[in-house]
């Protein structure tokens, strides 16, 4: 490590072009970086309801689909917009009621059945198929120029429709998100840390470790919108652990040495060992989520685990050469840090150690408790909701019209069915019979909705005939009166499923219901598989870097007991999390604070290894620990605070609020939970782990007080 450490700071300057010019192909990957804005996009391949819309798109040429709802306007007027929406780029086919009658019939002839699937008052609905996929691009721009011609008299409602209004402001708050991060993580460091500089140092070597990062995203084809809006927030709220060891460790070794360059390569030596373990928990708690059967968890958990290995890299390479170069700058903008000495309080805290250990055994059953009842949702409009204003005007686009269907047609979801075409007309009328019957369901309108009872099957247009049936399969279309992810909907689903199976084994109900309560059962079953491989790997990462079996049930032990405590509070506050909440912040919050715990336990060992007393140990390990945690801690708070805040889209300012008080909740177990389990534990410790015990001074003292 010495000749590594003494390598990188010879080579300052060349590392720092090399890192400079490198930030131009990221800058260009940032830029061709897909984002994906489909959260159902990321299920299984292998499900039903995806292979149900693969087909649709091979057999019918359709992926995305839409109401549209009109009000106020004349039949003429409402036959001229739909020839306007027909010509919009994408745009399969449009059905309404000229799509089936000549508009010198009157609506009014109509059953009254099917008048009623069109009209509610002075609106009327018109149904709009896409031939690309929900999250297409393409589809995201017909979305938005059908808004561009229809004005303001129609809606456009739908998944589509949603995405549509999540990226216009996903991409309005990002920068934000990295402006607020920066500003507040900056200014906490320029008052915990002893320079008003250093921050500015940290945050362009984490900076360039960020646009790295995002950069090389470009080679993964696509990330997710959460990844984007939360992989630089959290890189640098994680990361910056990192950087706070290398400082901290240049300025100890700058006192005792008077050249900066030796000081540096030692504080680069001693940071690689260091953030060795650390990192390597970190990068294991991200990698869990890649073994998620939702697979926005491998993006989410590749881009971050890549992340901080850059961030550790960046800290040992283009931070010590900033820091070199700037020296002289630093050493004049010195303060005294806020931080007072932790001594007395490290003292305080170990000699009250019962106390803290009382105080833990009675919050980790209600903390237990609170972690496994927090109710999940998983309804794609409360996971944009606006979070943090209730003014009508930030109202989004596709919220207006959804509430619309709902409450002037009675529709709050709908589902498509699949079928064999080569049903009999008299199963195939029996079976839209059954559907129409089930609770819930507003109406069933298939092909066989229309031919005998309506008009004969000649009289049926092409268009609408290739739209509802192909040479394999024909589509029923089912609007619903349940909201999406309800208990009634998912029952819903299961017995549309069950009578449309018992007429085609090979049928299927698919849509954005039927995804969503896929998504239900993989992420319940994900959230089992995450938890348990990431404690087993971070547990074995702890083991092998602290050469203990104890130490690693310890550690997590605390870490996830302030996790249960975090995630618990939503319980008893009545507050409903989304299903990706849970799973993302159990992971992080592991990953990322578990370093506190181990900055801790290594000082521990080391003061133990030199003969200190079990009390004196502990408390020397945790004064020397408190500041930079609280450093740490309080950096990762305001970076991501300050996003959970603003943020009006309910899931980015939810995972930031939770990761946030995660941060402050882990410090605090860390600082008051973990000494009590050392002071505890101390003697199995000692005699589970390697490291703890001086054996040759031990064999000194034996033969010394043989000796007397």
């Amino acid at each position: 490590m010495k000749k590594i450490s003494e390598f990188i700071v010879k080579l300052r300057i060349p590392i720092l072009v090399i890192a400079v010019l490198l930030l131009i192909p990221s800058f260009f990957g940032i830029l061709h970086t897909r984002i994906n804005y489909d959260m159902l996009d990321y299920l299984p391949d292998d499900m039903e309801t995806v292979i149900g819309q693969d087909i649709m798109l091979e057999d019918f040429g359709k992926g995305a689909f839409s109401f549209i709802i009109v009000e106020g306007m004349s039949d003429q007027d409402i036959s001229a917009l739909k020839t306007k929406i027909e010509a919009v780029d994408h745009v399969a086919t449009v059905l309404w009621y000229d799509s089936l009658f000549d508009l010198s019939v009157p609506m009014e002839l109509l059953p009254e059945n099917y008048y009623d699937v069109f009209n509610s008052g002075d609106s009327t609905l018109m149904a709009v198929f896409f031939d690309t996929s929900s999250s297409a691009d393409e589809t995201i721009d017909a979305i938005n120029e059908i808004r561009s011609v229809t004005g303001e008299q129609c809606y456009v409602s739908g998944i589509s429709a949603l995405v549509a209004d999540l990226k216009s402001l996903c991409e309005q708050e990002e920068p934000i998100y990295v402006g607020l991060a920066v500003l507040l993580s900056c200014a906490a460091m320029m008052l915990l840390l002893d320079s008003w500089i250093v921050p500015f140092i940290f945050l362009a070597s984490i900076g360039i470790s960020i646009a790295l990062n995002l950069g090389s995203n470009y080679f993964l084809g696509e990330t997710s919108y959460i990844t984007k809006a939360l992989a630089a927030v959290l890189q640098l709220g994680v990361t910056m652990d990192y950087s706070i060891f290398l400082w901290h460790s240049y300025t100890e070794h700058k006192e005792a040495e008077h050249d900066k360059k030796k000081a540096m390569a030692d504080a680069i030596s001693s940071t690689i060992t260091s953030v060795a373990g650390s990192s390597l928990t970190t990068i294991a708690g991200f990698i869990a989520l890649c073994f998620m059967s939702y697979t926005m968890g491998l993006d989410l958990g590749i881009v971050m685990a890549k992340g901080v290995l850059l961030g550790v890299i960046g800290s040992i390479t283009t931070l010590p050469a900033l820091i070199l170069i700037f020296d002289s700058l630093l050493e004049k903008t010195r303060h005294r840090p806020l931080i007072p000495n932790m001594k007395k309080a490290a003292y305080f805290i170990t000699k009250h150690y019962l106390v803290f250990l009382v105080i833990f055994l009675v919050m980790i059953v209600p903390a237990f408790y609170g972690y496994n009842h927090t109710s999940l949702f998983y309804d794609f409009d409360n996971l944009l909701s606006s979070s943090n204003s209730d003014n009508e005007d930030n109202t989004l686009a596709y919220q207006v019209a959804n509430d619309k269907l709902t409450s002037e047609f009675g529709v709050s979801a709908t589902h498509i069915i699949l079928c064999n075409s080569s049903l009999s007309a008299k199963d195939a009328k029996n079976m839209l019979s059954q559907l129409e019957a089930v609770d819930g369901v507003k109406y069933a309108l298939g092909y066989n909705s229309l031919v005998g009872s309506l008009i004969p099957d000649d009289f049926i247009p092409d268009s609408v005939k290739s739209m509802l049936k192909s040479d394999d399969y024909q589509m029923i279309l089912v609007t619903s009166e349940y909201d999406v992810s309800t208990d009634a909907c998912n029952n819903q689903i299961d017995e549309l499923n069950s009578i449309v199976k018992s007429y085609d084994s090979e049928g299927m109900v698919i849509g954005e219901a039927a995804c969503t309560k896929d998504l239900i059962e993989v992420t319940d079953h994900d959230f089992t598989v995450v938890t348990w491989i990431s404690l087993a790997a971070i547990f074995l990462i702890i083991a092998l870097t602290l050469k203990s079996i104890t130490l690693p049930i310890i550690l997590v032990a605390v870490i996830e007991f302030a996790v249960s405590i975090n995630l618990g509070i939503p319980f008893y506050t009545n507050l409903s999390l989304a299903f990706i909440a849970p799973i993302s912040i159990s992971t992080i919050q592991l990953g990322a604070t578990v370093d506190y715990a181990i900055l801790m336990t290594t000082r521990y060992k080391k003061e133990r290894y030199q003969g200190e007393g079990k009390q004196d140990a502990i408390a020397t390990a945790l004064a020397a620990a408190i500041p930079s945690i609280l450093v740490s801690a309080i950096g990762f708070f305001t970076a991501t605070f300050g996003v959970g805040f603003y943020s009006d889209i309910s899931l980015i300012s939810t995972l930031c609020s939770l990761m946030a008080r995660g941060a402050l909740i882990s410090m605090l177990s860390v600082i008051f939970v973990l000494p009590a389990m050392f002071m505890l534990f101390d003697k199995i410790i000692i005699k589970t782990s390697l490291g703890f015990q001086n054996k040759q001074k031990a064999n000194l003292e034996l033969n010394q007080e043989e000796s007397l």
